[in-house]
């Protein structure tokens, strides 16, 4: 079996703690069966920062965005964000979006910031990870605005009803569960995940935060996407294996990964 964490946050785990290094994780993973994974950055400086820790693995992959929270003046570079999604070892751009959960957030600056993540998506042929809070209608109407569906995408952690999932796959992107969907009382994402057609759907765990059941409350990590995909195939009734399948599918189809999968 073949699972894929399609967004993590490794650079953020405990190495002083839990892991000895990043190998350490991912020998943890690998243990479960979660043989990939996409470090996803939150600013340039993340970005620079990440991949020098990382270095150069097959089993990680890299994206390289400005999350919506990021957006001060020292963070963000529309130039340098071009310079960086050109380079062959970022698979997507991302993290980026929307988040209107703090009323002083500059809305319009974010919305700026967004549109160019997308035109760059589309220059480059490389998909959108997208982050949206308390901003469902302004993120559908930029994505539809800014023609997303020729890059595609994934709305990542997502957490809506499946009429705002529908939406998303009109547009042409992908929906992807994080350990929210494994809470007792997330009923409304219990409906959404049964909705969302397998081709379309993918899992991740944005670690080290939203440990899925039964480590809520605990630093999540890359390893723990298997729980979720375990949750996920119950509510669908079908058989784990057959959800690890379809989800590294959809992965290697929307990140435009093509090299052998026995190798990893």
């Amino acid at each position: 079996m073949f699972l894929i964490d399609s967004h993590c946050h490794i650079d953020k785990l405990d190495y002083h703690r839990l892991h000895r290094d990043v190998t350490d994780v991912m020998e943890k993973a690998k243990t479960r069966d979660v043989r990939l994974i996409l470090a996803v950055c939150t600013t340039l400086l993340n970005f620079e920062n990440i991949t020098a820790f990382i270095g150069c693995r097959d089993d990680i992959l890299f994206s390289c965005g400005i999350h919506p929270l990021n957006i001060d003046e020292q963070l963000y570079d529309l130039l340098e964000l071009r310079s960086i999604a050109a380079r062959e070892n970022v698979v997507a751009l991302g993290e980026t979006g929307l988040d209107y959960s703090n009323p002083q957030e500059n809305k319009a600056l974010q919305q700026e910031i967004f549109r160019e993540h997308i035109r760059i998506g589309n220059e480059y042929n490389k998909p959108l990870i997208v982050h949206t809070r308390n901003a469902r209608d302004d993120t559908i109407a930029i994505l539809r605005e800014g023609k997303a569906d020729k890059c595609s995408g994934v709305l990542h952690c997502f957490t809506d009803d499946r009429d705002t999932a529908k939406v998303l796959l009109d547009i042409g992107f992908y929906i992807s569960f994080s350990g929210i969907v494994t809470f007792r009382n997330a009923h409304v994402l219990h409906e959404t995940a049964r909705f969302v057609p397998l081709d379309r759907l993918l899992i991740e765990t944005d670690s080290p935060y939203l440990a899925p059941v039964p480590y809520r409350g605990k630093e999540n990590q890359p390893a723990y996407v298997r729980d979720i995909a375990e949750y996920i195939a119950r509510l669908k009734d079908i058989k784990l294996e057959k959800l690890a399948t379809a989800t590294t599918a959809n992965f290697c189809r929307l990140f435009h990964f093509n090299k052998p999968l026995c190798r990893l």
